[in-house]
């Protein structure tokens, strides 16, 4: 019967330990070595180094009840479903955007991700990112390797040309969680003014952190020196920073990214950079990646700096993020799912194992939680896209508040 209503669901096997010896499976990488210690005395684990499901081996398709992965591969509805016995699937990360949790929850998979991972490295990378966009470390490097002679005042402000003063610059944070907070710390010790935006988290933080909350995006933009996002990817906030919001920023702003490639549309902001409303910008993620210079719109783009996806990197955190996936799956495998779980993000989707008697009810449940809105309107960067001048006045002057807030 059950069957019938749910039939993208695993059996029930799941309530309990596993099958003995389970096979768990790293699927875009090779080295298991920090994995297989935790692991040793519960499952078998393999590695696939795959970069899409067609690499992944038939055994490990058919078999794997766990798998975890970087970010590296994409796991859409159509790659779920080639996984015929996967129960779990751990992120080794923070971010989570290459897997869609909505339809891992219908067929039955939990989806962790290590929300702590590399907050430190991820700040300290966003401040180098911050710092070499005002003092232009990177492009005076560059002179000097091109054979450039610097000797003279007049030389120095030639070649240092657009370099500025930190102190009482106002730096605005999109997105307040973990990374924004630890950058928001670093940012006032080098003189930053710091100002957020996020309307998911309660008020009163900024008191105890001693920085400025706005309530609308287009407050942060108009009033930010420097730009830095920190938010989640999702369907609602992709290109966030697009051609309309690049033009609520003040002239010669500076903006950096090292949350997800896709907030940013990389057209407009080359077109920004060339014709410089945008003073420079820093990215440690891209839109298409593995990144190269030589393809897509930021080829030819000026003042513009770029990592390989490598601000969250250390071999501390590192080996403390694979350390806490293969955790999580042992909380899997001698536990029960999602309730073992530390960090499931996929709960609200999820059919759990539970008495299939229980199930009717659970998805009554999971259909009015999908009724609420759950993406602040504010947080949709294509929406304001669409707007016309009238209602962008009519943002300004707090006109069209409760129509975004409803």
């Amino acid at each position: 019967m059950w069957r019938q209503h749910f039939p993208g669901i695993r059996p029930q096997i799941m309530n309990g330990p596993m099958h003995p010896r389970p096979l768990v499976a790293l699927l875009d990488g090779r080295d298991c070595t920090v994995e297989m210690p935790i692991l040793k005395d519960l499952a078998t684990v393999a590695f696939c180094d795959a970069q899409s499901t067609q690499e992944i081996h038939e055994k490990v398709l058919n078999e794997a009840v766990g798998a975890m992965m970087y970010h590296t591969i994409t796991l859409t509805r159509e790659d779920l479903e080639k996984f015929k016995s996967l129960r779990i699937i751990i992120r080794i990360g923070s971010g989570y955007d290459n897997i869609d949790i909505k339809a891992a929850g219908d067929l039955g998979i939990a989806v962790c991700n290590i929300p702590s991972a590399a907050v430190e490295e991820t700040a300290d990378s966003t401040l180098c990112h911050i710092l070499n966009l005002y003092r232009r470390n990177t492009w005076l490097y560059q002179a000097l390797r091109e054979g450039t002679r610097v000797q003279s005042v007049e030389q120095i402000r030639e070649v240092a040309s657009g370099a500025a003063r930190i102190r009482g610059e106002t730096l605005g944070l999109i997105g307040f969680g973990r990374s924004g907070q630890a950058v928001a710390i670093r940012a006032k010790a080098f003189g930053f003014n710091v100002i957020f935006y996020d309307p998911y988290i309660q008020d009163g933080l900024e008191r105890s952190l001693g920085v400025q909350r706005v309530y609308t995006l287009q407050d942060l933009l108009y009033q930010s020196d420097c730009v830095s996002l920190h938010c989640n990817l999702n369907e609602h906030n992709h290109h966030l920073i697009n051609d309309f919001t690049i033009k609520q920023m003040r002239q010669g702003a500076f903006l950096v990214n090292s949350a997800r490639g896709g907030l940013v549309d990389e057209k407009a902001l080359a077109q920004a950079l060339k014709e410089g409303r945008i003073r420079g910008a820093a990215l440690d993620v891209h839109e298409s990646e593995p990144f190269s210079f030589s393809q897509g719109p930021l080829k030819d783009a000026p003042n513009l700096i770029c990592t390989p996806h490598t601000a969250w990197y250390s071999e501390q955190a590192s080996l403390e993020m694979r350390e806490a996936a293969a955790t999580e799956i042992r909380r899997a495998i001698t536990g029960r799912i999602p309730d073992s779980l530390r960090n499931c993000v996929n709960k609200e989707f999820f059919v759990t194992s539970a008495p299939w008697g229980m199930m009717e009810q659970q998805q009554q449940q999971q259909q009015q939680q999908q009724q609420q809105p759950q993406v602040h309107p504010e947080m949709n960067g294509a929406a304001y896209s669409q707007m016309n001048r009238t209602m962008v006045q009519a943002i300004a002057t707090g006109g069209m508040q409760d129509k975004l807030y409803t």
